[in-house]
Order: structure tokens, then sequence, then C-alpha cells
């Protein structure tokens, strides 16, 4: 089994590389996260550290390798898979944010956060901040280069909600707002910042 490989990179995608390994052409998937890492230049030396699985079509299995900088990132991919409902495929789309953001956001149970992820959604994060909550800490500490701002806190998040329902919105309403915004601003700091957004978004196009 392979477990790091390094060649020079002859093909970049937003979640595909293609190493050359002294002729030989690997194919690799890599998430949103870490292909955004890469150097661009082909023929740049690239090292990925490789994880392993087979995706079932029909009555075959094709190998798949998903390749990550380094070794702690992939150790947090076999966590993140672990929740029941949660694949390679579905993992590989949800990591289009920094893995130490993702990270931070399930032990401080940010469910909402999480809902912001490609491909995740209400009870899927519930799921996720449920079975992996405590136990993914370390992974926290990632530094990535480049790294956006933390995730809005849970608390400013809870205030705004109070806000919007002293305003007369439903509950339901609210979580729509409350995700949109957050979908389109991940890294806002503050309830006015958040209020504004939604405000922007539900402001009438004239």
């Amino acid at each position: 089994m392979i477990y790091q490989i390094r060649g020079k990179l002859a093909k970049k995608e937003e979640n595909r590389v293609i190493l050359d390994v002294n002729g030989v052409f690997y194919e690799i998937d890599v998430p949103k996260t870490v292909s955004m890492r890469l150097d661009k230049n082909k023929d740049e030396i690239v090292e990925l550290v490789i994880y392993h699985y087979f995706n079932i079509d029909k009555n075959r299995g094709i190998p798949v390798m998903v390749g990550f900088i380094d070794e702690l990132e992939r150790d947090f991919f076999e966590k993140f898979i672990s929740v029941s409902g949660v694949g390679p495929r579905a993992a590989l789309r949800a990591f289009d944010k920094p893995i130490s953001l993702i990270a931070q956001a399930i032990e401080e149970g940010d469910s909402e956060f999480l809902k912001t992820l490609d491909g995740i959604g209400r009870q899927r994060a519930k799921q996720i901040v449920a079975q992996l909550q405590g136990k993914v800490g370390r992974f926290a500490l990632i530094k990535e280069e480049g790294q956006a701002k933390p995730p809005v806190k849970k608390e400013v998040v809870e205030e705004a909600k109070g806000i919007l329902k002293r305003l007369q919105y439903s509950a339901k309403e609210i979580d729509g707002m409350i995700a949109k915004a957050l979908e389109a601003h991940p890294q806002m700091e503050s309830i006015e910042e958040i209020l504004n957004e939604i405000y922007r978004q539900r402001k009438p196009r004239g």
C-alpha cells in the first residue's frame, strides 16, 4: 500500500492532481483546502500523504487515492469519515475550508459553521458534532498557510438569533437567514456583521 507519493505536478484541478513519478502518472483526489495550497506551476515537486479506499461501482471496486499535505490532515479525514453516513467522497466535498477551522467548529459544537461545508446539511452537522466533539481538538492546531480568520463564535450566532426572534421572525426563517449569511461570509466576527449581511441578502433589488 502507498503511504506517500513524491513527484512532479503534471496537472492540477480543484479536487484532483496528476503526479509524474519517474514516468508513472498517478491520479490523486485532493480536498479543495489541499488543492489551494499546492503550487500551480507544472513540473513543481509535490509530496502527498495518501489515504486509500475502494469506490464500489456496480460489481467492481475502483482503487482511489486521496492526498494530503501531512499525516495529521489525513488522520482528521479518517476521523471525519468515521461518522455514520459520511464517506470519503462526501468528506472530499466538505473539506472546502481549512481543516483546523472544521475541527474547531466540531469541538465548539458549532453546527452552523459545519452547515456551510459543501454537502453538509443540518442533521449531518449535528451528527458530526455528536460523534466527534471532544475527539478532534488536536487537529484545530493545524497551521495552514493563508488560513482565514476563525469562524464566527457560536454565542454571537445565538445572540443574532435572539434579536431576529424579537423582530417576530419564525424559527424556520431565522435558521434560513443565518445559514445563508454564514455561507456567504463564514468568518464574520460580530452580531452587526451577521445582521447587516442578512439585510443585504433580503434587500429588494431594483
